[in-house]
């Protein structure tokens, strides 16, 4: 049997084990032992197969993440875009909303806070809103309760409390999210009594849900037009996805 045969033999039988029309059981010893021999010569001689097989399962994979999301995002655009808990930064009547989920302690996050900046400081139609999502521990918990609470008793203030606490390299706590809000004048005690009869703890459930319900498990993760962005994915692919939701109204044209 040359090579050639064997490649189509061994595709053929792969075709024919995938198929539902012919379980394995429908095969002797013999033919399964064979077969096996087939597939397992293929793919040793050829295997870059695995390569592209792996990558059309991650492309489907992603396919169906984004199908999911945009539904959610589409059932759930008020919460999403437009809940009173959330802090929107530049202007607020922006012809394009971008939502970023974030942690105070995620070092992506961190990283995109320059982009942030850079969005709202060149594009001036653009209304960015911060959305608390706090996942990474019992710390992050805390220092999201902190800045809940300069966001009642301060609002003015929040901006730079959340651009210093984010931009800064102590790990994010409530002892550290409260020193940063000292250091712009709130009172701690003020800070401590708003925790306590202000706890946020539905509004992370809350983000929680719409979380679950996109797909999300990481943070950042954007909600730009009818999509969701997973991950901190720079500058360049945001800005992209702002321009598409002017020209056509999607984030993907």
């Amino acid at each position: 049997m040359n090579h050639l045969f064997k490649r189509l033999a061994a595709a053929a039988m792969l075709t024919v084990l995938v198929s539902p029309a012919l379980p394995a059981s429908a095969l002797d010893d013999q033919q399964k032992r064979e077969m096996g021999d087939f597939i397992r010569e293929y793919l040793i001689q050829n295997p870059e197969v695995l390569i592209e097989a792996q990558n059309a399962l991650e492309a489907k994979q992603q396919a169906q993440r984004v199908d999911q999301s945009t539904k959610a995002v589409a059932a759930s655009k008020k919460d999403i875009f437009s809940s009173p808990s959330d802090v929107s930064l530049g202007n607020p009547k922006g012809d394009v909303t971008i939502v970023e989920f974030f942690d105070y302690n995620c070092g992506y996050c961190k990283h995109a806070l320059g982009d942030m900046d850079e969005i709202l400081a060149k594009d001036k139609n653009v209304r960015f809103v911060l959305k608390e999502f706090p996942i990474l521990g019992p710390d992050s918990i805390a220092a999201h309760r902190v800045a809940n609470a300069v966001r009642l008793l301060a609002p003015e203030k929040y901006q730079q409390f959340h651009r210093t606490l984010l931009g800064g390299q102590e790990h994010a706590s409530e002892n550290t999210a409260i020193a940063v809000a000292t250091s712009l004048g709130l009172n701690e005690t003020a800070i401590r009594k708003s925790m306590a009869d202000n706890p946020n703890d539905d509004l992370v459930r809350q983000a929680y849900r719409l979380a679950t319900s996109i797909g999300i498990t990481g943070t950042p993760t954007y909600v730009i037009g009818d999509e969701a962005v997973f991950g901190a994915v720079g500058l360049d692919t945001i800005t992209e996805k702002v321009a598409n939701v002017r020209a056509c109204g999607k984030a993907t044209c």
